[in-house]
């Protein structure tokens, strides 16, 4: 060997090339012998994981898996790593063979003791290591006590508001006793109490606040253990009576921190080990968690530590410099320590913690009374349904490990629920599996927490476990430690470690003999044999030979040589769905084979109906027998068909005749061996009734007739039948052979007739020459005929709609030939035949297939029906065709157009045959032939270029055509269509005959074809009973029926097999296949196929389309065959959308003639399910009638049809109404669920006249007086798209010249309306906004003018894909977690049915660095996602997307770095449903929560209660009796949910009328007639002046509440409004533009309107200046365009007020300006752009603001101040505390009690100073506490002043300032004023200023507008009152 190697090395140095050549020589080899393995066995396949894992290393191949083994002998050439018996298959000796075994050992196992009244497992400890996919199964016993230990732990809010539930729970002392005494006969009771934290906003600060927060109650505090858990329930009542309440200041109490700390202070808190640990949670209120403990003073605070923190008394240290703990954190903490949380909460929280409830395993929620009266039945009913449950969990389970638990019989117990009852051991089975790979990564890698750990196995209510001590082995090879460095066999370039050479550094290959720096440029190494590319063009090349495939999961091998999808298919399937596809060949799965695996191992499709396998008369090879030649024709499993021998007797006679008689057509010995029985020759045959058959034949070698029998054998396992043959035959008596010489000469006569015809007859000499002219000796040219004459088909049989029917060329075959051919169905019919006695109609229209040759050669991509080029040429031939053929009458377009190509066509067969349908009329066949001939002998289709002399037309039962045979062809096949229908006679024939040549010197030898088709009568026949079944998800099951129609009963069998379409295998259902056998009589058996849930993540990020599968029939036995539906297709559906039913019209007219009411019920939605309603009568005189309406699938509109004279009593004028009722399940009414009948006296009339009283017009006079028209009847609209409408009318009486349509956005003034005219009673409206409701009138006219309108008719425009979302904003927590947000797409085009977000961590350059991941948000409003556990400083890019109905809309995208950015002081309000996405975790808990929808916060900042952001909103909507005092509380005024919105308008309702916006002022001194407006007879009550104010209403079927719409903001200037108060402008100057509107078009953009003033020469531009309110650059915008009324500015910040002025310039100078004042709401914190804050954050349990705060002056000192009652009361109104402060300090504060609970409340102020502004606030209080404040600041001005009036000018000026809640904010500056009162002292003023908040900490800052005016009167309006 040294010598070897040394020679080796000489060799080397000698000669480079040869050791070049020598090195690739020896790398091949290895190679091949590697490839050569693994196609040698099947167990390389992706199932075999050992193989798969590539392994380096031997310890790495023992961690792959369990049953890994790998071989440690250098001599060894097979795969080192793999299962062990492969190993041992391929040589390696089991000395040498490595493997690794687990270990399992139980510790402890106490046996339970019933008789011991706790909690028991068994086993109790055990310890089990698993090799990685390992699973070990070990069961479990449990045992719960009827009345086991209980430790009862109450822990209690003492806010204020739950003062009379502590007073209620010390009465109790004796109830709680006899409580825990029924629960337990070993009980322990605790308490402890709760507030909040300690520190602002939580908590009043100020000292005397901290001392008492309220009379009689203890300082402020966080949570105090004060009982810890005893058995003394004396003392337990003493102590508990010492309790006194304390209080805090927001509603949200501090209840999770104490819930920790009494979970994880278990010593003091006194929780035992063997016990049921309850704790009741008693409130009123909702919860801080998490992030709250963020304020403005102390900045965020650090997370919780799960720690305990009590004191010597047990009071918790830690509530102001630690955090809430999390929802996840609780339910962790609790479940650990084996707490099962009792919630016993009031009605105003019930639904949060019912919500909360869903996060903890095991947990309850009891309602309490308002005083908690009812807290000891909450207790005991919590804890019997505690009870009553038994959940098995595995807590503390690392990440490496999967834990089920099942029941004794094996099946898996959901959620691990079990029915065990107390007082029995219940039993079940725990199986642990060790998961191989995690995120695609081996689990060895994993660290070693996550794959090692005590797992505790335990039903949730218990405290005692099965400590499991599990460990995932990931062993190691003692060989790796003894490596051989250098080793020789590693050619000294490598190390030997395990019989393995580990190269150094610039060595590769098997032995280190490869230089990796002499060969990197060599590419030659990487060209494998029979390519010319190096790595086959689909890789690179590496150093030494080494090939990396571009893309791995497709390209493989040593050269890249084999592509994974090129294996062979069976039935269309790579490998047949039943292998991989590995180096080019099929790779079977376990029971399967062959080279495309199409055949099972099983030889179950074998067995024939006595249960042997193939009769024994076979070999079952491939799942199907291939039976022994004999003379019988056999069914699938070898046993006799004789169906397909028409009959018993005709299979059998050969046979019989030969063994009996040595005679017949098997009368050779040989033959006669092949039968398959032996005859039996009696004396005497049975009775026929006795036997299967009795046969009887003539021989034909003797003429005389034999008889025989045939029966089944007697014994079931024996294979022949039992022939008995008559010995005797029945002879005839003489014998007929004087007829031979008759014969003789009649044939000699013949044949001179035939002689004399050949002579004499041209007809007959031609008929005789083409004869001849078929033989090789006789032919002189060229022949064209069918190559066979006949064709015997069975049906059951055909796999096609057409048969290849050959036709051959003889003779020279130079040139080309075309022959034309025919085919005519059912030539066997005689002319008398039914059939053929109905003469179809001509005027039909019927489908005709058409095919053609195009001039294109056929790719792989025409194959593909959804390919680009298919779809391109598809249109190319559609366009095309449908051009030629609209020269035929009738013909419709072309449709189902597919590509192929046909086998034998000569030259041609390249080329892309293209099969179509074209539906025209039946008579239009002739026709359709001549004009495709035509085309294709001009070799184009318009531009369509096909090759000439192929063509194919046909119709359901006659087809013609042309072939072509190009030079050197002989044979090409003619397409024949088969024409097979179901009511074809049980035997048919087709004649198929070439007509002519048209095109070249042939002649045509065999003219005709005969095609028989024979239906076979089959035993059974197997089917679904339909095409397509649909099963919800939640069913878990799909009971899928299969049917089976007999025909001859008995036993049989059919094959089912399930498949995947878009539903996948193991994630939404389980695979299926097997075999059904039925039994005599069955018809019907049901597969299940059992559905899975999606799990939480599933149903979160995948897009939810559409789930289906595939169940197909296969391999029918015993005679049967596949019927109708061999195949269905099932869809695994959601609950599906009800169907909506509804009357048509909300009115029906008829008169005392018609015969009958028919009332129309129409259906939308879902109309593919069925449904049904009932309907009534109501108020009917002469009847009461109901019955019910089914709509079946695809039925949209049932009619109700009610004959009023089947009942008694004459018919006469009535009214009545006709109501639906009780839909079916799947189904609701819609909002016409009743419907007015008016019958109207009346005689009969006509149709068009029935029609025009159906819409409401009886007059059957043809005009209107002046010769006008009636209004148009019947008018009907239709949306034909989302920018498009159709609407039609019935012509009215006389004669119309045309008509004008009017159409007009639904809410806009009918004046603005578009109008049409057309000409016909039918109107199509486009450029229409999508989704938009559009109201329509129409009229006629003639040469009199227009006639009547027609009442308004409304129709919605459809929907279309949403724009791209608003904004995207970011709230940054932290540089790991933020909050995104958007806005609702500007243009929805539809209702938005969900969201989806995609992050995607980018780099530098915008690349994608990470995986992206994505996020569906299903529900539109929860425009909002929180992110967790990013990485930190890494650039992500976020995109959002909307969806509606019709389907995605375009990304809007943002990338954003959250540690750039500042995170925000404030804490996170809790959003409705917000979802909380965990950007690490993958299914575990914490990674996704979805928060409650109602879980409310307060503001953390606030010192004061947050405000309800619904404070003023009556069911979603504004209340405009809080917007605007005084208005009218029908109109509402809805806020837009987005954050660029601004106030908006959605008016809802069926009548909409313009509000109005009023001003009063008192009588004063007589003003200008001008000014007054036409309002100069109000005379002495003063002047009214009325702004039209026009609001939008934009969908009333969109759903609109309080988001969606963003408009305008009309802003008024009173000042304006009031010509006569400002000074007189001089001629031709413009006035004040009329109005400012200003439309929000993002948080920093506004588009200016306002409206062309008055003036008396033209305007020459605009002026627009704007500047921040509170000071700042003043901006100027020029517009020199006077058409132009708007200007839209771009640089404006979010949350600040700007000042606008508009006016207008002229020849004569400017006009004067109009001011606005307008804010953008957008929540954006200052500090960054991107980080808007949501919506302001309310509460629920306190009462809301009270009303506009409304003075009234009574005297110099005293003024009466006015309020209404909380919009939300949220209980009964105890009082009210108002306080009043001078606003600049100075002075005492005071304070009233006011006690009422009046809509209207009011409380008089005295001993104020005149000119000092005063603040008052106002809040009201109910059992829960005090609500937020209400604050007005009025100051009283005295003033010297001239005669002005009797009173000297006496005023009171009010300003108001709305901060409208929820993301609305506008400012309106409205000046006020009121003179003449006599209460009022000389010179005085008030000035009021009134603000609301939202509870956000924003300043306003706005202008005070005043107004002096000189008016006199007599009387004052003490209340300002002013409309919307």
């Amino acid at each position: 060997m040294a010598r070897s190697v040394s020679s080796d090395k000489s060799l080397e140095i000698a000669d480079p090339s040869c050791r070049k050549e020598m090195g690739r020589w020896t790398l091949h080899l290895s190679v091949s012998l590697w490839l050569l393995l693994m196609l040698m066995t099947f167990s390389y396949t992706d199932a075999n994981y050992c193989f798969a894992s590539r392994s380096k290393t031997c310890s790495e191949c023992l961690q792959a898996g369990k049953g890994c083994a790998y071989c440690p002998d250098e001599t060894f050439n097979g795969p080192r790593c793999d299962m062990y018996e492969n190993i041992l298959a391929h040589g390696c000796s089991a000395g040498a063979v490595i493997t690794s075994q687990s270990r399992m050992s139980i510790e402890r196992n106490e046996k339970i003791k019933v008789q011991v009244q706790q909690a028991q497992v068994s086993p109790q400890q055990m310890t089990m290591s698993f090799l990685p996919g390992e699973e070990k199964m070990v069961d479990v016993e449990v045992f719960a006590p009827t009345k086991g230990p209980i430790d009862l732990y109450i822990l209690m809010d003492f806010s204020n508001s739950m003062e009379d539930d502590l007073g209620n729970l010390k009465k109790m002392g004796k109830e709680l006793a006899l409580l825990v005494e029924r629960l337990s006969d070993d009980y322990t009771i605790g308490f402890g109490k709760f507030v909040d934290k300690v520190i602002e906003p939580q908590t009043d600060m100020r000292p005397d606040k901290l001392a008492q927060p309220w009379p009689n109650s203890d300082p402020p505090f966080s949570f105090q253990n004060v009982i810890k858990l005893t058995k003394d329930l004396d003392f337990f009542n003493a102590e508990l009576k010492n309790e006194n309440i304390s209080g805090n200041l927001d509603a949200p109490e501090g209840g999770f921190d104490a819930i920790l700390q009494a979970a994880v202070c278990g010593d003091k808190i006194g929780w035992r080990q063997q016990s049921t640990h309850l704790l009741v949670f008693s409130t009123e209120s909702a919860f801080h968690y998490e992030a709250d403990g963020a304020n403005v003073l102390s900045g965020i605070l650090p997370r919780n530590d799960e720690l305990c923190h009590l004191d010597d008394k047990g009071r918790y240290t830690k509530d102001i410099t630690q955090d809430y703990p999390s929802i996840p954190t609780l339910v962790r903490v609790l479940g650990k320590n084996n707490i099962i949380p009792v919630f016993a909460v009031t009605n105003n929280c019930f639904t949060y913690y019912k919500k909360l409830q869903e996060y903890f395993p095991i947990a309850e929620v009891g309602l309490l009374q308002e005083d908690s009266s009812n807290i000891l039945q909450v207790m005991e009913i919590a804890f019997n349904n505690i009870r009553s449950k038994m959940r098995i969990r595995a807590e503390d389970r690392p990440k490496a490990f999967e834990a089920q638990f099942l029941s004794t019989s094996g099946n898996v117990a959901e959620e691990g629920d079990f029915d065990f009852k107390p007082g029995a051991v219940g039993k079940f089975k725990m199986l642990l599996k060790a998961q191989r790979l995690i995120d695609d990564s081996p689990v060895c890698n994993m660290d070693r927490d996550e794959k090692e750990g005590i797992m505790r196995v335990k039903p949730s209510t218990f405290s005692s476990a099965v400590n499991v001590k599990a460990s995932v082995l990931c062993p190691t090879c003692d060989c790796e430690k003894s490596a051989i460095p250098k080793a020789p066999r590693c050619h000294g370039n490598g190390d030997l470690v395990c019989g393995k050479c580990q190269c150094f550094d610039g060595w590769l290959s098997t032995f280190c003999n490869c230089s990796a720096s002499a060969s990197a440029l060599d590419t030659n190494q990487c060209i494998g044999p029979g390519s010319t590319e190096p790595c086959s063009g689909r890789g690179d090349c590496l150093e030494c030979g080494t090939c990396v495939c571009y893309n791995p999961d497709q390209f493989e091998g040593p050269y890249c040589q084999y592509d994974r999808t090129q294996c062979q298919r069976f039935g269309g399937f790579l490998c047949n769905d039943r292998g991989s596809c590995i180096m080019g060949r099929c790779v079977c799965s376990d029971g399967w084979e062959g080279n495309a695996c199409e055949c099972p191992r099983s030889n179950q499709t074998c067995l024939d109906s006595k249960g042997g396998v193939c009769n024994g008369r076979g070999k079952c090879l491939c799942g199907r027998c291939q039976c022994t030649t004999s003379g019988l024709e056999m069914t699938s499993t070898c046993e006799p068909n004789f169906q397909a021998q028409l009959g018993v007797c005709e299979a059998t006679r050969s046979c019989v005749q030969c063994q009996a008689w040595k005679t017949g057509a098997k009368k050779d010995k040989e033959e006669c061996d092949k039968c398959p029985f032996r005859v039996i020759m009696v004396d005497e045959l049975k009775e026929g009734e006795r036997v299967l058959e009795k046969c009887t034949f003539r021989d034909e070698d003797d003429d005389c007739t034999y008889h025989y029998t045939v029966e089944n054998p007697k014994i079931p396992t024996a294979k022949d039948l039992e022939v008995q043959v008559l010995k005797k035959k029945d002879c005839p008596a003489a014998s007929l052979l004087w007829l031979l010489p008759l014969l003789l000469f009649l044939l000699l006569l013949l044949a001179l007739l035939l002689l004399c015809c050949w002579k004499y007859c041209a007809c007959c000499k031609s008929c005789c020459q083409n004869c001849l002219a078929l033989l090789p000796c006789c032919n002189k040219g060229r022949m064209v005929g069918f190559k066979e004459d006949e064709y015997l088909l069975r049906q059951s049989l055909l796999t096609s709609d057409h048969l290849d029917t050959p036709m051959v060329r003889t003779g020279p075959l130079k040139g080309t030939d075309v022959v034309r051919w025919k085919v005519t169905d059912n030539v066997h019919r005689s002319p008398n035949h039914p059939q053929v006695l109905v003469k179809p109609n001509p005027k039909e229209i019927i489908q005709h297939p058409v095919s053609l040759r195009l001039n294109r050669r056929f790719s792989e991509n025409l194959s593909r029906p959804d390919s680009r080029d298919a779809e391109q040429l598809r249109k190319e031939v559609v366009d095309n065709l449908n051009e030629v053929y609209k020269q035929i009458p009738g013909a419709q377009k072309i449709q189902k157009t597919s590509f192929g190509t046909q086998k034998n066509a000569g030259k041609r067969q390249d080329y892309t045959i293209m099969d179509t349908i074209l539906s025209a009329p039946r008579s239009s066949y002739p026709d359709i032939v001549r004009l495709t001939e035509k085309n294709v002998q001009s070799g184009r289709f318009q531009d369509l270029k096909v090759l000439p002399g192929y063509y194919t037309v046909a119709t359901d039962r006659e087809a013609a055509g042309a072939i072509e045979f190009q030079e050197g062809v002989d044979s090409v096949d003619v397409h024949v269509p088969l024409f097979v229908k179901d009511e074809d006679d049980d035997k048919k024939q087709l004649l198929v005959e070439a007509t002519d040549v048209p095109l070249g010197i042939a002649k045509i030898g065999k003219r005709l074809v005969n095609i028989t088709i024979i239906k076979e009568r089959a035993t059974s026949v197997f089917s679904f009973l339909q095409p397509a079944y649909t099963y919800s998800r939640q069913d878990g099951v799909a009971d899928i029926p299969i049917s089976r129609e007999i025909i001859e009963d008995g036993r049989t069998q059919v094959s089912y097999r399930s498949r995947d379409n878009t539903a996948k295998d193991k994630k939404d259902y389980v695979s299926v296949d097997g075999d059904l056998t039925y039994g005599p009589g069955e018809t019907q058996k049901v597969v299940p196929v059992r559905l899975l849930e999606l799990g939480e993540k599933d149903a979160l990020l995948d897009d939810k389309q559409t789930k289906q599968f595939i169940m197909d029939l296969s391999n029918p036995r015993q005679g049967a065959k596949l019927g109708r539906y061999p195949r269905t297709t099932v869809t695994i559906a959601d609950l599906p959308e009800p169907s909506v039913m509804m009357f048509k019209r909300g009115t029906q007219n008829f008169t005392t003639s018609d015969p009958t009411y028919t009332i129309p019920v129409v259906r939308t939605r879902n109309p593919d399910s069925l449904a049904t309603v009932k309907w009534r009568t109501k108020k009917a005189q002469r009847f009461e009638l109901s019955g019910p309406l089914k709509f079946s699938p695809g039925e949209t509109e049932k009619n109700i049809v009610i004959d009023p004279r089947a009942h008694p009593a004459p018919v006469q004028q009535e009214t009545f109404q006709l109501e639906l009722f009780d839909p079916s399940s799947n189904g609701s009414i819609g909002e016409r669920k009743t419907t007015i009948v008016n019958v109207v006296e009346g005689g009969p009339k006509s149709p068009e006249m029935s029609k025009t009283q159906q819409s409401g017009f009886s007059n059957p006079i043809n005009t209107l007086p002046g010769g006008r028209l009636h209004a148009p009847s019947n008018p009907r609209a239709k949306a034909i798209g989302p920018r498009s409408i159709r609407l039609n009318w019935d012509p009215p009486p006389g004669n119309p010249m045309g008509y004008k349509v009017k159409y007009w956005i639904y809410g806009d003034p009918e004046k603005n309306a578009q109008v049409i005219d057309v000409k016909t009673p039918q109107a199509d409206l486009t450029n229409l906004y999508p989704y938009c409701d559009y109201e329509m009138r129409v009229s006629a006219y003639n040469a009199m003018g227009d006639g009547n309108d027609t009442d308004i008719v409304t129709c919605q425009t459809l929907e279309d894909v949403p724009g791209e979302p608003g904004r995207l904003a970011f709230n940054v927590i932290s540089p790991t977690v933020t909050q995104l947000s958007w806005a609702e797409p500007a243009e929805t085009n539809g209702n938005i049915t969900a969201y989806e977000v995609i992050y995607t961590p980018i780099d530098d350059e915008q690349k994608q660095v990470g995986a992206a991941k994505k996020v569906k948000i299903d529900n539109p409003k929860k425009r909002m996602l929180l992110i967790e556990n990013l990485v930190s400083a890494q650039t992500y890019q976020y995109k959002v997307r909307a969806k509606n109905s019709v389907g995605w809309g375009p990304f809007r995208d943002a990338t954003i770095n959250l540690a750039s950015q500042p995170v925000r002081p404030l804490s996170i309000p809790i959003i409705p449903d917000v979802p909380i996405v965990d950007a690490e975790a993958g299914d575990e808990y914490d990674s996704y929560l979805m928060y409650s929808n109602e879980v409310l916060k307060s503001p953390a900042g606030s010192k004061t209660p947050s405000v309800s952001g619904e404070d003023y909103m009556i069911n979603g909507k504004w209340d405009t009796n809080f917007l605007f005092p005084g208005g009218s509380g029908v109109r509402n005024l809805s806020t837009s949910s987005s954050p660029m919105s601004t106030v908006s308008s959605n008016y809802r309702g069926d009548a909409y009328t313009p509000g109005t916006t009023t001003y009063i002022s008192g009588p004063g001194s007589p003003r200008r007639p001008d000014m007054m407006g036409g309002m100069g007879g109000m005379g002495g009550m003063g002047g009214v002046y009325s702004s039209d104010v026009i609001m939008r209403k934009r969908s009333e079927n969109r759903g609109y509440t309080d988001e969606n719409i963003r408009d305008s903001i009309v802003m008024g200037d009173l000042s304006s409004k009031f010509p006569g108060l400002d000074a007189r402008l001089s001629p031709g100057v413009p006035d004040t533009p009329s109005r400012l509107v200003f439309s929000a078009l993002g948080p920093t953009a506004l588009k200016v309107s306002w409206q062309e003033p008055h003036c008396e020469k033209d305007i020459l531009g605009y002026c627009v200046l704007y500047q921040e309110l509170n000071g700042g650059e003043v901006k100027r915008i020029n517009v020199t365009n006077p058409a132009e009324n708007s200007v839209i500015i771009q640089d404006l910040l979010p949350n600040h007020s700007y000042l606008f002025k508009v006016k207008a310039q002229s020849q004569e100078g400017w006009g004067p300006e109009r001011e606005g004042v307008i804010t953008i709401e957008s929540a954006v914190d200052p500090r960054s752009p991107l980080s808007p804050m949501p919506g302001s954050p309310f509460t629920l349990s306190t009462p809301s603001a009270p009303g506009p705060l409304v003075f009234t002056a009574l005297s110099p000192d005293s003024l009466q101040l006015s309020w209404e009652k909380p919009r939300k009361p949220n209980g009964g109104i105890l009082g009210y505390v108002v306080t009043c402060e001078q606003l600049h300090g100075g002075g005492d504060m005071r304070s009233f009690q006011v006690s009422s609970d009046t809509a209207e409340t009011k409380l008089t102020v005295p001993n104020l100073t005149e000119n000092i502004p005063y603040k008052f606030k106002v809040q009201a209080r109910t059992t829960q506490g005090f609500g937020p404040e209400r604050e007005g600041i009025i100051t009283i001005e005295s003033q010297d002043g001239g005669a002005l009036s009797q009173y000297n000018n006496q005023s009171m000026t009010r300003r108001e300032v709305f901060n409208m809640p929820t993301e609305v904010n506008t400012v309106s500056n409205i000046s006020r004023t009121m003179v003449n009162d006599p209460y009022f002292s000389d010179g005085m003023m008030m000035t009021t200023q009134h603000t609301e908040s939202s509870g956000m900490m924003m300043q306003q800052i706005t202008k005070e507008v005043v107004q002096r005016s000189v008016m006199g009167g007599t009387s004052i309006t003490n209340k300002m009152f002013y409309d919307s």
